[in-house]
């Protein structure tokens, strides 16, 4: 559309609408349809996965005209089958998406004024007695009946603790510890240094504690494992800067556990280096399947064959000889039977080289 501008307005060659609408094409007409069906694709693609299933049962159900068979193909019974096709709206495919369970009229604690400045009074003459023996006390005291509940939701209101400062740092850690990243959110890419799964292995001989810090890289399992005499955050930290170094900085995403040597200095060291942070879940070892299956390797490849030693200098003298081994000769199944190295093009990672070697 010819579009003229005059100075102070402007407006449309109406000859030029005029021509377009002879041959055919008109505006209100034929865009109209086109724009309602692009706005219903639109709506309907914040549909949930269970409402497209949903979708596809009616749609199969109009082909065949057949519930028993629609419920057979589906794998689904005809109670389900029938509970949905009561609130199928044809017009509203939102009318499949599952239903909130919450009830319309939610409980409410109820709690008077006297019972609640009687547990204030209470609380404060015995500050460290838990709720059930204050709710005990009450009843003695009042010959009254009250829930436990209604005096903790007094406590936690009105901050009547025994140890605040303790409490407040309680809470803080939780608070924390929800605000973890689980591994679960991460969505993994196929390529090398995107994410590094960390672990740690304890050692004892003869009342001697010993620990090894492991690392692999989820995609092209390249590897690297250092002993240190503690597991500390100081220790953690140092272990991350070596591998830093090793994958010269191609680095974006780390898992660990949830242990306490993760934690501090080696939180410290992701934040420095903008490392993202990922945690694993707790009593979960499939969540970090990887470096778990990597520390038995090294336990069955190295450590049983006589090569523990509490040494540490000398112990890891003798691990980096079995890494060089691990990552540039050993056939991989995961790999399709190639080295890490070769699998991942070693241009990414810097060489590793024997002990032994005078530079």
């Amino acid at each position: 559309m010819e579009k003229i501008e005059n100075y102070d307005f402007e407006y449309y060659d109406r000859g030029l609408i005029n021509n377009i609408y002879r041959s055919g094409f008109h505006l209100d007409g034929s865009l109209s349809f086109l724009y309602q069906m692009l706005k219903q694709i639109d709506k309907y693609s914040y549909l949930s996965k269970e409402a497209k299933n949903r979708i596809k049962w009616f749609d199969y159900y109009r082909k065949t005209d057949n519930i028993s068979l629609t419920c057979r193909h589906f794998g689904i019974s005809r109670k389900t089958f029938h509970k949905w096709k009561k609130v199928y709206n044809p017009t509203n495919l939102f009318s499949l998406e599952n239903k909130s369970k919450t009830p319309k009229r939610k409980r409410q604690p109820v709690i008077t004024d006297l019972q609640e400045s009687r547990i204030i009074l209470l609380r404060k003459k015995y500050l460290c007695y838990s709720k059930i023996k204050l709710a005990k006390i009450y009843e003695n005291l009042y010959e009254e009946k009250i829930s436990s509940w209604k005096i903790q939701r007094v406590i936690q209101r009105y901050k009547l603790y025994s140890h605040p400062k303790r409490t407040a740092k309680i809470t803080k850690k939780r608070l924390r510890s929800q605000r973890k990243k689980k591994i679960t959110e991460l969505k993994k890419k196929k390529r090398f240094g995107f994410l590094l799964c960390l672990d740690t292995i304890e050692l004892r001989s003869l009342n001697v504690k010993r620990y090894i810090f492991t690392a692999i890289d989820n995609f092209s399992k390249v590897a690297f494992a250092r002993m240190y005499k503690k597991a500390n955050s100081y220790n953690a930290s140092d272990f991350l800067n070596r591998l830093i170094y090793l994958v010269n900085n191609n680095l974006e995403n780390i898992q660990t556990d949830n242990g306490s040597e993760f934690e501090k200095y080696f939180k410290q060291a992701c934040l420095r280096l903008n490392l993202a942070r990922y945690y694993s879940r707790p009593r979960t070892p499939k969540d970090n399947s990887v470096c778990e299956r990597f520390n038995r390797t090294l336990q069955d490849e190295f450590i049983s064959l006589g090569n523990y030693t509490p040494d540490v200098p000398r112990f890891n003298r003798n691990l980096t000889e079995w890494l060089i081994e691990y990552n540039f000769n050993r056939p991989h199944i995961s790999l399709n039977y190639e080295t890490p190295i070769n699998f991942n093009n070693s241009t990414k990672v810097l060489p590793m080289y024997p002990s032994d070697t005078n530079p």
